[in-house]
């Protein structure tokens, strides 16, 4: 099955392979991707009953291997176990191969709107020697880059690198060699080049991920969840909430929701996106 997560006004969205785990080999599972013609295939399997909700495992891939967290996926699972279920309103608890965490779908007339815990987000400021080895990689001049970069993880490290304007990220035309080269060398799965509003657009973002075998990401959850959290760490705000909108250059409009908040438990995150399963579920 192929659901189309994190789309925009209907349109657009990250195809996504999502299956029922089976007796699959993890070198049948790196195939699923090409053969589907999607970046990421998801496998779930029912766990039985967690926290009062069902429960299911989820392990992603791509072309290269398994991920430990796929926030697109993430979404795309909710949507079909939603569509599954039935009713307006599923709650599920999901597992990966290193937490559980809660998730929930709430179907529309003709989509599923998703959204999960993913978990705490580490930052820290990028060094100037992995800096400018990914700028490098971009093609980026120093004058694009405008405010701190940082090294984010909720699972594997990227670098947040803001850049002058939307104009100058559609700009971006990577050596993905190079890049990839850049990200393998200090330990990141990628760029997630992002500029922030202005008065042509909403902010806006082009995750490049070489190092798991993804030239650019359509639609990528997780780094908008790490994006959220950087905001809020760096302005000293209660909670911060974000829009961001991806998939523009790859032709598949795509728009992820993510916010970040301070409570008297710490800092707590939520991301999602509107999700659409195809015909054949």
């Amino acid at each position: 099955m192929v659901i189309d997560a994190c789309q925009r006004q209907g349109r657009g969205g990250s195809p996504t392979a999502v299956l029922d785990e089976a007796s699959f080999t993890d070198e049948e599972r790196c195939r699923v991707p090409g053969e589907l013609g999607t970046s990421h295939a998801v496998f779930i399997r029912a766990t039985g009953v967690e926290r009062g909700r069902p429960s299911y495992s989820l392990r992603f891939f791509t072309a290269e291997g398994e991920l430990p967290a796929c926030g697109h996926g993430t979404v795309a699972a909710l949507a079909l176990l939603a569509v599954r279920e039935g009713g307006s309103d599923h709650r599920a608890v999901l597992c990966t191969t290193s937490r559980s965490f809660e998730g929930w779908a709430i179907r529309n007339r003709d989509s599923v709107t998703a959204s999960f815990d993913p978990g705490p987000v580490n930052l820290r400021v990028a060094q100037a020697p992995e800096l400018r080895a990914v700028t490098a990689g971009l093609g980026l001049a120093d004058e694009a880059v405008v405010g701190n970069a940082r090294v984010a993880s909720n699972g594997r490290p990227r670098l947040l690198l803001p850049v002058r304007s939307r104009a100058a990220l559609a700009d971006l035309s990577p050596d993905f060699a190079l890049l990839r080269a850049a990200c393998d060398h200090y330990g990141m799965l990628g760029c997630y080049a992002y500029s922030i509003p202005d008065r042509h657009g909403p902010a806006a973002a082009r995750m490049f991920a070489p190092s798991i075998g993804v030239p650019e990401d359509i639609a990528n959850a997780n780094s908008t969840t790490c994006l959220a959290a950087h905001l809020l760490d760096t302005t000293g705000a209660q909670t911060v909430a974000i829009e961001v909108e991806q998939g523009d250059t790859l032709g598949r409009p795509a728009s992820v929701l993510a916010s970040a908040r301070r409570g008297p438990a710490g800092i707590t995150n939520w991301v999602g996106g509107v999700a659409v399963v195809r015909d054949g579920h």
